[in-house]
């Protein structure tokens, strides 16, 4: 199947043909205690949406999921030497260990499979980009600067020298703990110092930009739509219109509970016309149906990439883009199209939540990611597809020249897939890594 999340030594073998994702999860030798605390402190008196809602329960400086861990993100010591591996038992074995070592919640794919991973994502820049001017990189999300340190040596090693000397490499993060990691990994190459600096924010507030980017540029991000915040939406039949959803606090409890109101929120109306920009008229019979019998629907709109995305192409007009992240996700038990894993880990164990309410603080919130939405948003937060000022649709060309790609085919196209392979043949990182994907977008010369 396509999501791997190990949970104990004991339930290893079994966990492996059940899910997969990046995220590895093993026993650990002194598990964190949980973030539990009042909901008065996470939702206040108001209510709020539940991006808002979900934004806190995972960033709040105090009380936040991410802020709670030590160490969320590993480091390994040294790379993997797949080729000396027998076979797939091995490299399960041999993880195990590392993660018993490190005492960490997860390790990345640039990690696990470094530097291979990271340079195959150089590649694919050098392959595709203008090389007459100098190559400016940014990078959301950065994580422990690894992905930052292996395009810095591929470029180093492979390009030609003044594509290396005249090149700049931003990293915009919102940890300061990771913004200072990344920093003292890059810094293992000297050489890499001048032309790599992090800016500790948030990528997605407009006002932490500067003037408008007009040279052209890459924009990474690495497992990062997967955290964004998204909202929900709710009807009460297949042809009622959507209402937002809010959180609030029981009176008199400590449990929250839902509340629904007529659309207001300008960002959640922008992206469910994207969503609903192609959808064929409701039939008849399928009408009739709905009267006869109504079911509730709930959708979750990625709200916070949405908005991420209009900053980018606000700031960054001629970027080109590189995001993977999981395509989708096994076992959910949170109702809702397009609905998040909402996963904690208690005595050493992993459990998931059936209800995203149920995320105090305790819990990882990560979304699928709708990569034909994803695309969609991007055309549209280019200029395609927006309407005119008359409320006609815009006939402007397309600005964006988009592929999606299964992480093995695009290892295949831009890395060296034999250098994650062991002895035996199995290579988990085309093996193991089936629900997730890279999407590619780069800017037309259609700027009518």
């Amino acid at each position: 199947m396509a999501l791997v999340r190990l949970i104990t030594s004991r339930k290893l073998s079994q966990s492996l043909s059940s899910r997969i994702v990046d995220r590895f999860e093993l026993p650990r030798i002194g598990s964190v205690r949980a973030a539990f605390f009042s909901t008065q402190k996470l939702i206040g008196d108001e209510p709020v949406l539940v991006r808002d809602f979900i934004h806190r329960a995972l960033y709040d400086a105090k009380h936040g999921y991410f802020s709670q861990r030590s160490q969320s993100v590993g480091v390994l010591e040294r790379s993997i030497k797949f080729n000396q591996l027998e076979g797939r038992k091995a490299y399960m074995k041999l993880l195990e260990k590392v993660y018993k070592q490190s005492d960490i919640s997860w390790f990345t794919p640039v990690e696990l499979f470094k530097p291979w991973y990271a340079h195959g994502i150089a590649e694919a820049i050098l392959r595709t980009t203008n090389l007459s001017v100098p190559l400016k990189i940014y990078e959301i999300g950065g994580g422990s600067g690894t992905c930052a340190k292996g395009i810095l040596d591929y470029i180093m090693l492979n390009a030609p020298e003044r594509i290396y000397n005249n090149m700049t490499y931003t990293s915009i993060e919102i940890s300061p703990s990771l913004a200072k990691i990344q920093k003292e990994t890059v810094a293992q190459v000297g050489s890499h110092l001048s032309k790599f600096r992090v800016e500790c924010r948030d990528a997605s507030d407009l006002s932490g930009w500067r003037n408008v980017e007009q040279q052209p540029c890459w924009v990474i991000m690495l497992e990062v739509l997967d955290n964004l915040p998204h909202d929900l939406v709710y009807s009460q039949s297949q042809l009622s219109p959507w209402m937002e959803v809010l959180v609030e606090n029981k009176p008199d409890s400590e449990s929250l509970s839902e509340l629904y109101k007529p659309l207001e929120d300008p960002l959640i109306k922008r992206c469910i016309d994207i969503v609903e920009h192609e959808a064929p008229p409701v039939s008849k019979p399928k009408e009739i149906w709905s009267k006869l019998f109504p079911k509730p629907r709930r959708c979750w709109l990625p709200t916070g990439c949405l908005k991420l995305l209009e900053v980018l192409h606000e700031k960054l007009p001629k970027m080109s883009l590189i995001a993977s992240d999981f395509s989708f996700l096994p076992d959910v038990k949170v109702p809702g199209e397009r609905a998040p894993l909402v996963s904690t880990k208690k005595d050493g164990s992993s459990s998931d939540y059936s209800s995203y309410l149920d995320a105090k603080g305790d819990a990882d919130i990560f979304f699928p990611t709708d990569f034909w939405l994803l695309e969609r948003m991007d055309h549209y937060c280019s200029g395609w597809r927006k309407t005119e000022k008359d409320g006609t649709p815009s006939k402007k060309g397309r600005k964006r020249r988009t592929l999606t790609l299964d992480t093995s085919a695009f290892m295949d196209e831009f890395g060296l897939p034999s250098k994650t392979r062991t002895k035996d043949g199995y290579n988990p990182l085309l093996d193991d890594f089936k629900n997730t994907k890279f999407y590619l977008s780069v800017p037309t010369h259609n700027t009518k």
